[in-house]
């Protein structure tokens, strides 16, 4: 085993190793490239170094020349990503992990960078600098054929990922920024879509990143497009169920009719927002009852079959649904499993309607109701699941609240889920006065992480709001607006 060591700049001694026990005639490279196993990969190891390791793994079979570097060198790893790319080789930060790696890629030659590597013997000093060393290694070898044009590689802070970054960029990548949400930024959603495989590289990336990726890729998008709900838009609806016109603006006209009067609501808001203004129809499935019915849960359950027709229209007409659940003595999660197939729509979110949620022994209208944050969590866990497994756009979660006793233990509200936008929305009605009173006192020790939606009744409100002051006095602008 021939063994060269030079000095590079009095920076880093520069190693190269000869591995191979019968080294070929000619320069012919035996390196091999592959595409990502999966058309979403994660390294998300929180050890740079194992980061490195996995960028190997996903992008090389094989490798003639492997360059190392040390984990704890920024200033070496930087001079063997240079090195690393030049070559079209792997880079890998020293460590006994690292030497099974360098073994699975069965190397000609090892050039390392400020350490030594595993066999170093014989050292014999005969260049001068990193430049001197890679010029040497491409006189000896085939540069061999990086990857075909189609995997997007994304990193989240490249001065971590030095090393799994040159390994990327030696296999023919070339990454761009991973922001905080993919879903977020119309450039990044516009190169997820059409990319063949996409690469997602940083400390701590998770699930929860692929996830994202994974709801940009499906290509379901929300109404007005975009897969991130909150923030960057504004929803307004009608509220109501069809049909019924006691119960809500929504109920008072057919669907055609509804959906043209959601636009113009919308639209006079549009006016006045910076952001995009979605249609939204909120849909009662499941009305409180004032008889205890069949189930004896005090709460009247819509079909599918019913409620189909409007969640088709407004889809094909561009208008976003939220299912709203009153579900008296039955719990929330036992009702919104009902909607499964509806809620697997991305154009499909959720409401609790906690004035309605009642004990075993109370009666609408005798008591108002209220909902514990555990019962609420579980639905938010749900809900999730089903918005990830379907790799479906975020889903606005709304819970309605117009007293501090409505959700016991609001503060802690689980609002880590990325699959969900939760909504706290204050529907008190009555005079302006009341109403921006309960408005902020409901602000009050609010979970971070969660948006506001507010509520106009146009004929229990003294007096309504109309568009433009409801833009102007409600602080912040509510990210839901509805009409009762």
């Amino acid at each position: 085993m021939a063994l060269v060591a030079v000095a590079a700049a009095a920076a880093a001694t520069v190693v190269v190793v000869n591995r191979a026990e019968d080294p070929p005639a000619d320069r012919s490279s035996a390196t091999t490239m592959h595409a990502p196993a999966d058309e979403v990969s994660v390294i998300g190891d929180r050890d740079p170094a194992a980061r490195a390791i996995a960028a190997s793994k996903t992008f090389f079979g094989r490798a003639d020349v492997i360059v190392v570097a040390p984990a704890d060198d920024p200033a070496a790893q930087q001079l063997a990503a240079d090195a690393a790319e030049q070559l079209r080789a792997p880079l890998l930060l020293d460590g006994d992990a690292s030497a099974a790696e360098l073994d699975r890629l069965k190397p000609r030659d090892v050039l390392a960078i400020g350490t030594d590597v595993a066999d170093a013997t014989g050292v014999d000093a005969v260049e001068a600098d990193v430049t001197k060393a890679v010029t040497r290694l491409l006189d000896d070898h085939e540069l061999p054929s990086q990857l075909p044009v189609g995997t997007l590689v994304m990193a989240s802070d490249d001065a971590a990922d030095i090393a799994a970054l040159a390994t990327a960029r030696a296999a023919g990548a070339k990454p761009m920024p991973l922001g905080k949400d993919v879903r977020a930024d119309a450039t990044t959603t516009d190169a997820v879509s059409a990319a063949g495989s996409v690469v997602a590289i940083g400390a701590g990336l998770d699930d929860d990143t692929a996830y994202t990726i994974e709801a940009v890729r499906s290509g379901g998008k929300l109404p007005g497009g975009g897969y991130l709900a909150l923030p960057g838009r504004h929803f307004v609806a009608l509220y109501g169920y069809p049909g019924a016109p006691g119960l809500g603006v929504l109920g008072e006209t057919g669907v055609d009719k509804a959906i043209a009067r959601a636009k113009r609501t919308a639209n006079a808001y549009q006016r006045l927002s910076d952001d995009p203004v979605v249609p939204t129809f909120e849909i009662i499935a499941t009305v409180a009852s004032s008889s205890a019915g069949r189930d004896g849960d005090y709460s009247s359950e819509a079909s599918i079959d019913e409620l189909r027709p409007w969640v088709d229209a407004a889809r094909k007409a561009g208008i976003y649904v939220v299912l709203d659940l009153q579900p008296g003595r039955t719990d929330f999660l036992t009702q919104a499993k009902l909607y499964e197939p509806l809620l697997r729509e991305p154009h499909v979110g959720l409401a609790l309607d906690p004035e309605w949620r009642l004990k075993s022994n109370q009666k609408h209208l005798v008591q108002i109701g209220s909902v514990g944050i555990d019962e609420v969590n579980r639905v938010a866990d749900w809900l999730a699941a089903l918005t990830r497994e379907d790799a479906l756009p975020q889903k606005v979660f709304v819970l309605h609240q117009f007293s501090t006793s409505m959700i016991r233990g609001r503060e802690r509200l689980d609002t880590s889920h990325p699959e969900l936008a939760p909504v706290f929305h204050v529907d008190g009605q009555g005079s302006q006065p009341a109403k921006q009173g309960t408005w902020a006192v409901l602000h009050r020790g609010a979970p971070a992480g969660s948006w506001w939606g507010w509520k106009n009744f146009y004929d229990e409100d003294k007096p309504m709001l109309s568009v433009q002051e409801t833009w102007d006095q409600v602080e912040p602008h509510p990210a839901f607006v509805s009409y009762q």
